[in-house]
């Protein structure tokens, strides 16, 4: 995801932040993997790109049970290529496991995590 440096992330929800449904429509939907850890990230990564184009992309985290920084790493530097190219990010859900993780973090926030849904 390289290109132009993105401005300083404050941590505030951007502007033009969509809900899933809001966003279904012609975006990309890409369901992350239940192991959300280093070994998957260049099949994810290929993914993420494969779909950067098409400006619109609703993550659904739902079944993630294992996640490590690189993941969400990943996630930020697609929130913000996204930003920088006047695209959005939306979310179907995000598991317990996800949004634990980006907390311990602090990039909950960043990645406007939806709070998880009890199984």
């Amino acid at each position: 995801m390289a290109g132009k440096r993105a401005a300083k992330d404050t941590g505030e929800p951007q502007a033009g932040a969509k809900t899933a449904a809001q966003a279904d429509a012609g975006a990309a939907v890409v369901a992350l993997p239940p192991d959300c850890r280093i070994a998957a990230q260049a099949a994810l990564k290929a993914q993420l790109m494969g779909v950067l184009e098409r400006g619109a992309i609703v993550l659904d985290g739902q079944q993630v049970e294992r996640v490590d920084t690189a993941a969400l790493q990943l996630l930020v530097l697609l929130r913000r290529e996204l930003g920088e190219r006047g695209g959005t990010l939306a979310w179907r859900g995000a598991s317990e496991a996800l949004n634990e993780a980006a907390g311990l973090l602090g990039l909950a926030r960043i990645l406007e995590l939806p709070a998880a849904r009890p199984a």
